[in-house]
């Protein structure tokens, strides 16, 4: 079975792939083009993975095309603090679509409960509204000590644990209980942009 899945330079999501091939699935990673060093880490981190299972080249967006319009837009309405739920909203959006174009079953991220502002239950319920298609998430029970500890296993530790640069996009104070009438009410004025 293929799935597309998120790949970032981070910890976790080399971690979800990983737990993908292992089970059989065929990989497609999907990767949101930031800067120079996130790219080779992202380079790196396939070479790596890809010895593990089936797991294609890269898919790469361009992130600031894909995702800064909607949060200048944010800005204008005074919701920057919502910035971290529409940036993984639209991830899973594009991923999503991406795995219509390719005929693939599924989405992987390597997200897991409560780790920050976008992996609270309560803004998982709102991004997980981006995908028809049903979204895996092989590290939702874990902490952070246990996904490290299959990273170092992995050999991919060292490579996403190498200093870059911070998201200049993140809030000072993330949302991380959106509801859901004012998710809404904030995606409608978006699309009344032009944008989504």
């Amino acid at each position: 079975m293929k799935a597309v899945a998120l790949l970032s330079s981070g910890i976790d999501s080399p971690v979800a792939i990983y737990l993908m091939l292992r089970k059989g699935f065929e990989v497609v990673p999907l990767h949101f083009r930031g800067d120079s060093i996130k790219e080779e880490k992202v380079h790196e981190l396939w070479e790596l993975l890809r010895k593990y299972g089936k797991l294609e080249e890269p898919l790469t967006v361009d992130f600031v095309e894909e995702h800064v319009p909607v949060f200048e837009v944010l800005k204008e309405m005074k919701r920057e603090r919502w910035t971290c739920v529409f940036c993984k909203w639209l991830m899973i959006r594009r991923a999503c679509r991406t795995a219509h174009e390719i005929g693939a079953k599924a989405v992987v991220t390597g997200e897991s409960l409560g780790q920050v502002a976008s992996q609270t239950l309560d803004n998982l319920l709102l991004t997980s509204g981006a995908s028809d298609l049903p979204i895996l998430r092989p590290l939702i029970g874990m902490d952070k000590d246990e996904i490290v500890k299959i990273a170092r296993e992995i050999g991919t530790f060292d490579i996403s644990a190498r200093q870059e640069p911070p998201c200049p996009f993140t809030p000072r104070y993330p949302l991380v209980r959106g509801s859901l009438s004012e998710f809404k009410r904030t995606l409608e004025k978006i699309r009344e942009n032009g944008l989504v």
